[in-house]
């Protein structure tokens, strides 16, 4: 897949991207179903809180170790794409049926381990196609609509519960989904080997991976990208939770605001990805677009604290919307950033470190999430600790982070080859 004269892809190129969108949709409604199915399924396995913290968490550990030790994103950078990302998706729509068929605590654990697992190497493998193939310009637009995407799954997953849990029962709900997913792998068997690995394709020498661990501007996509995935994955885990202990909303209530909130993260992020790639093909630098974006909305971000303070419900949607929209601004660019500071013979490797490093927080989140509603009986810390990340990350991002140009290998041009 390569970009045409005057920047534009071909009809047949967005059908790929477009392939690649749908997957991190079906990836995000697989991994962020338990957090809906969360009340029903605890108060039947009669799971505590942190249980229920604890199993929310578990897809992390898998999911962030196999791209912290770099497994996922090697595998990005020098095998086949399509087989790569094929055996991803068997691997984690397989756990997903099997939590249909789980009855106890360390059951539904084991699969959820089996899940993060599957999942690792999603990204990886779309932040190196972006780098290879996507010029400057298309950058932000491409991983904005992944990244909506990616936001749309857990709306679809909300909006599914409230229809089918109380009618089918968490565990059809399992099984349903898990199926449903194995048919993505219908059209990516016919059309992913457009898709090549970097050794087929190699133009350069793989850089060293100990460079990466000695830049600063990885370091602060690291620190940056946890501090925002703290935040997401507080609002995945927990937010429907939240709404139905201390909001005392109905399941079908959860399921339409949640989807609604997830619904505003997608739409803001494909107007911000819109609005940053037609700046930068205007000629603005990708720094002061990217980086002002992306700094803009992680600081607006922390409009979620008052969501546990304000005794109006309408004020609590209110500001949780605002939120959400801030957070949607942010998510269009910042992969776009990593993309091109990384070049096509990093983006994996960079990819999944950061990931890596990132995810760690879904582990955190849900975890100190629990905690904090175990020991206080209220959401008002856990809401705190996160509105205070996000003001962190938004500093990683403004100053840890240089400027957005080339670190490593060559960029991808917009007459569709590479270049310095």
């Amino acid at each position: 897949m390569r970009a045409r004269e005057g920047g534009r892809l071909s009809r047949a190129e967005w059908g790929l991207v477009a392939l690649l969108i749908v997957s991190i949709f079906i990836n995000y409604v697989d991994r962020g179903n338990l957090s809906v199915a969360a009340p029903l399924l605890g108060k039947e396995l009669a799971l505590s809180p942190v249980q229920i913290g604890t199993l929310l968490s578990a897809f992390f550990w898998t999911y962030s170790l196999l791209q912290l030790v770099g497994i996922a994103g090697w595998l990005a950078d020098v095998l086949s794409i399509q087989l790569v990302f094929a055996s991803g998706v068997l691997v984690w729509s397989a756990a997903t049926v099997a939590t249909g068929f789980c009855s106890t605590f360390c059951a539904i654990y084991v699969a959820r381990l089996v899940l993060g697992a599957g999942e690792s190497v999603a990204y990886p493998c779309y932040s190196r196609i972006f780098a290879s193939e996507l010029p400057q310009h298309h950058r932000g637009r491409a991983n904005a609509l992944l990244d909506a995407s990616s936001k749309l799954g857990p709306a679809a997953g909300s909006f599914l519960a409230a229809l089918w849990l109380a009618r089918l029962g968490w565990r059809l709900f399992f099984i349903a989904l898990g199926i449903g997913s194995l048919l993505w792998l219908l059209p990516w068997f016919r059309w992913g080997s457009r898709f090549q690995s970097v050794r087929e394709r190699r133009t350069g020498k793989l850089p060293p991976f100990h460079q990466l661990l000695r830049n600063r501007s990885a370091w602060g996509t690291f620190g940056g990208h946890f501090c925002g995935n703290y935040f997401w994955f507080f609002l995945l885990t927990w937010l429907p939770t939240y709404l139905v202990n201390e909001r005392n909303l109905s399941i079908r209530q959860m399921g339409w605001i949640t989807a609604v909130a997830f619904a505003l993260v997608a739409l803001s992020a494909i107007s911000a990805g819109w609005v940053s790639d037609h700046y930068i093909a205007q000629g603005v630098s990708p720094t002061r677009v990217r980086k002002t974006i992306v700094v803009s909305g992680l600081t607006f971000s922390s409009a979620i604290l008052p969501v546990a303070f304000v005794s109006s419900s309408t004020a609590c949607i209110t500001f949780l919307m605002a939120s959400c929209i801030a957070f949607g601004a942010y998510t269009s660019n910042h992969w776009a950033i990593t993309q091109t500071l990384a070049g096509p013979l990093m983006a994996g490797r960079w990819t999944s470190l950061q990931n890596g490093m990132g995810n760690l927080s879904g582990i955190l989140a849900p975890t100190i999430a629990g905690g904090a509603v175990q020991m206080t009986g209220s959401s008002k810390i856990a809401f705190f600790v996160s509105a205070v990340i996000v003001i962190a990350g938004a500093l990683f991002w403004g100053f840890v982070v240089g400027p957005v140009e080339p670190v490593f290998g060559r960029e991808a041009s917009a007459e569709g080859v590479v270049r310095r």
